[in-house]
This record gives C-alpha cells, structure tokens and sequence, in this order.
C-alpha cells in the first residue's frame, strides 16, 4: 500500500497546482489504497485547472478520490511583479498583459502605489497585476 508521502511525490505537480490556484486543501490522507484530495476553489475555472493537472499527471487517477468545490469567498491568487531598474509601467504591462497600452490596468489594481500615469516605479516596488 502507497504512503502518504509516495502519494505527495507522485503528485507533487497537482499539489503545487492547489497552492497556485489558492485552493482550500481541508483534507490530504491516505484511506485505503487512495490518496483523498478534499478542498475548495476560488471559480470553478481554478477548479478545472487543477482537474487538468491531475489527469495530466495520471489519465486515470485510479489511486485518487479527488472532491474539490467552488467556494467564492476563496479569494482568487494574486499575481505580482517586483521592479526592476529599467522598468517603466508600459514595458510591465507588454510583458504581463500583452499590450503595453493596457498598464492603466496595472495602475487601478495598485491604488495604494500607484495614483496615475505619472506615478514613478522604483526597482523593489511591488506590484499586483491583474488579470488580462
């Protein structure tokens, strides 16, 4: 019978799934000859990309009971950005978002940081980019 910390290597890649998707693992256990997965995301697009990873990982998933639900108070992950010399809020914005006409995004979603387009970035700053 697999251990727990067999089952944790075997699935290492649906665990850090869990952690970058900022979903809710309340249970992670052996019973019987299956690891039991139980938690909650934030949408149920999160949700799905966790069920991608584990059926990349094993088409099958014979060895696991999987239940993960959507609970939207989960708040959903947040991505940030630390500057670096040379920076300039358009160059985040084209790396980030893909267009760098879109960092007036970056500025609404830092509104402790950042006030308009002429707000000055220094290298450590850190930055919350949103979602395109």
């Amino acid at each position: 019978m697999p251990t727990l910390e067999q089952f944790k290597t075997k699935y290492a890649a649906v665990l850090q799934e869990i952690t970058a998707t900022n979903t809710r693992l309340d249970h992670l256990h052996v019973e019987g000859e299956k690891l039991v997965i139980q938690g909650a995301s934030p949408t149920e697009e999160l949700r799905n990309q966790v069920w991608n990873v584990i059926k990349s990982t094993d088409p099958m998933f014979a060895d696991l009971k999987c239940e993960i639900g959507v609970d939207p108070s989960i708040p959903e992950p947040v991505t940030t950005y630390t500057v670096k010399a040379g920076d300039s809020l358009w160059k985040i914005a084209a790396e980030h978002l893909g267009n760098g006409s879109l960092f007036p995004k970056i500025i609404a979603a830092n509104p402790g940081k950042l006030k308009d387009e002429k707000s000055v970035i220094h290298p450590g700053d850190v930055l919350v980019i949103p979602k395109n």
